[in-house]
């Protein structure tokens, strides 16, 4: 006999309502929040920076898996087979065979890519499994303002046919960035991807609206939004619902309330 209890695993995010659209979540849990407020609090330092954005990342991933990946149903025997022949679980898993890459946008989404790469290779087929490197920075006026993103080198190891491609980057501002970045893999890097998802700790609406106007088929998830710099009437307001007057960037385009550039502050480097 079958027992029927994991044939449909159900799954439900626990997100915070909005109204960015179907390709936003924001999963931010009490757990998460709380030590991403411990990651962006002026006085924390390495190694503890390191290692929160080492368990943050693994929580994210987490959701993603469960949410974005395909399962399919398996017999496997328990090591109980030895003992009696109902020793088997049968239900649903992560489907093993199916392809997925992890993008590092050095420098900040370096150890996130990497903490996404080492779990998707605990739940797929290891050679089905990539991790690409790309070298941006942003381009900046003589008044130090983002006028854009440049693409320094990269290490993209194949074709991306059919394939989960994640991009880990801990802070969404402009959306820039990553936007350039999608454009390099839609029109340089060869096959179609099956999905596109994104995954920060910190995103802005500033950074939603770029992402959804350049590219809306893609994914977004992130852990918390900051809108710290809008007018006081829309602190009152759901996410999205007085979207023109939301604004999460200062004039230099660093997050309010935020957490100063990580890239920075998780590699020792301030320049």
């Amino acid at each position: 006999m079958r027992d029927s209890l994991y044939d449909e695993v159900p799954y439900t995010r626990s997100e915070l309502e909005h109204f960015y659209g179907p390709n936003v979540h924001l999963v931010g849990t009490p757990y998460t929040l709380s030590l991403l407020a411990q990651l962006c609090a002026k006085d924390t330092e390495q190694p503890q920076v390191n290692q929160l954005v080492r368990t943050l990342y693994a929580d994210l991933m987490g959701v993603v898996i469960s949410a974005e990946l395909s399962r399919r149903s398996v017999t496997i025997p328990t090591r109980m087979i030895a003992h009696t022949p109902l020793g088997l679980y049968q239900g649903q898993v992560i489907d093993p065979n199916q392809r997925a890459v992890s993008v590092d946008i050095a420098r900040a989404g370096t150890l996130p890519s990497q903490v996404a790469y080492d779990m998707l290779n605990t739940v797929l087929t290891p050679k089905l499994v990539r991790q690409d490197h790309i070298i941006m920075s942003r381009m900046l006026d003589n008044a130090d303002h983002v006028v854009g993103s440049s693409v320094g080198g990269s290490k993209i190891g194949g074709d991306v046919d059919d394939a989960v491609v994640l991009f880990p980057d801990p802070m969404g501002a402009t959306g820039g960035s990553l936007s350039t970045a999608i454009d390099l893999y839609k029109k340089k890097v060869p096959g179609k991807m099956r999905k596109v998802v994104c995954m920060h700790l910190i995103i802005t609406p500033e950074y939603v609206r770029r992402m959804t106007k350049d590219h809306p088929e893609v994914v977004v998830y992130a852990l918390r939004l900051d809108r710290g710099l809008s007018p006081a009437e829309v602190f009152k307001t759901a996410p999205g619902e007085l979207w023109d007057k939301e604004r999460g960037l200062d004039d230099r385009q660093y997050i309010v309330p935020g957490g100063g550039g990580l890239g920075e502050v998780m590699n020792n480097a301030y320049v």
